[in-house]
């Protein structure tokens, strides 16, 4: 038979009278609640009965006034619990609700942090150096600006070592403190990827050791989500008297960089990067820096 069908269960005599004799009460007054013989009483603290039913063995608790626990055998107990007609009695019946309610948290936690990771913008901001600077010439500065989600705007904000100076930048400044050195850009509504383009002057004299560090931020707040990156830098500066478009710095400017080189002019429109001079350079097919003049000049190289 089906252990929850099982109509007996199994009792513990010893345990019975015990809590009788303890509580001071008679097999009369038992067997009266019960609805049984006291003789019936007297059997199961006897072990005489080793099992009765099941609904009889629910009013024998009732009336020691102890828990059904307390009257049954220890093999029995597991039977008993199992056909427990009111399981909302047991307390490991509320396991299942809580761990409902934990898998509740869980996923609440879980749509509450996509949800907030879509509110914050995923922004990318890069800083292109030239690898050279030349005591007082301008060199070009390049910036990639991006993001994954449309923005309402953002702000991007650089800081340019002492000494030096912004003489142009595309598109224009939204504004720059002299004191601090420190150029800001304000964009609305901007497109995924944005460029920035700025020449910088290089102080007339400067140690070739000194700090050409440039530090920028970019800040976007949409909805109230508050996000900023720093600009990454990517290459060094070195102060030499080098021209910003010859990367490898062999004063030769040659076909890949002059590419190069009219690509940025096409690209920062605004910006008068000399291209005449670069031409002519890529021409001679070499240069060099007049110290006097602080400019470079082509210098053609013999040929044969």
């Amino acid at each position: 038979m089906d252990t929850l069908e099982a109509p007996s269960v199994a009792i513990d005599g010893n345990a019975i009278r015990k809590i009788r004799e303890k509580k001071r009460l008679t097999q009369l007054y038992v067997s009266k609640v019960v609805g049984v013989t006291t003789d019936t009483v007297s059997r199961w603290e006897n072990n005489r009965y080793p099992t009765i039913m099941r609904d009889n063995a629910l009013k024998l608790a009732e009336a020691l006034e102890v828990d059904i626990e307390d009257v049954l055998k220890h093999e029995a107990l597991e039977t008993f619990e199992a056909e427990d007609p009111h399981p909302q009695s047991k307390g490991i019946h509320w396991f299942p609700y809580l761990l409902l309610a934990c898998v509740g948290v869980i996923v609440l936690f879980f749509l509450w942090f996509k949800f907030s990771a879509q509110l914050v913008p995923v922004l990318q901001a890069k800083r292109i150096l030239p690898p050279f600077a030349a005591p007082g010439s301008r060199v070009l500065i390049q910036i990639e600006l991006s993001t994954e989600t449309p923005l309402k705007g953002m702000i991007l904000k650089e800081k340019f070592p002492d000494g030096w100076l912004l003489t142009a930048a595309e598109p224009a400044i939204s504004h720059v403190d002299s004191d601090s050195r420190v150029a800001k850009w304000i964009f609305r509504k901007p497109p995924l990827l944005t460029h920035v383009f700025y020449l910088l002057k290089v102080p007339d004299i400067i140690d070739p050791d000194a700090d050409t560090t440039i530090v920028g931020e970019l800040i976007a707040n949409p909805e109230g989500q508050g996000s900023a990156v720093v600009v990454q830098a990517a290459g060094e500066m070195q102060i030499k008297a080098v021209h910003w478009a010859d990367k490898n710095g062999d004063f030769v400017i040659d076909d890949v960089e002059i590419l190069e080189a009219s690509d940025l002019t096409d690209e920062a429109k605004t910006l008068d990067l000399n291209w005449d001079l670069l031409e002519s350079i890529w021409e001679a097919g070499s240069y060099r820096w007049q110290v006097e003049k602080k400019q470079f000049v082509a210098v053609r190289l013999p040929q044969g």
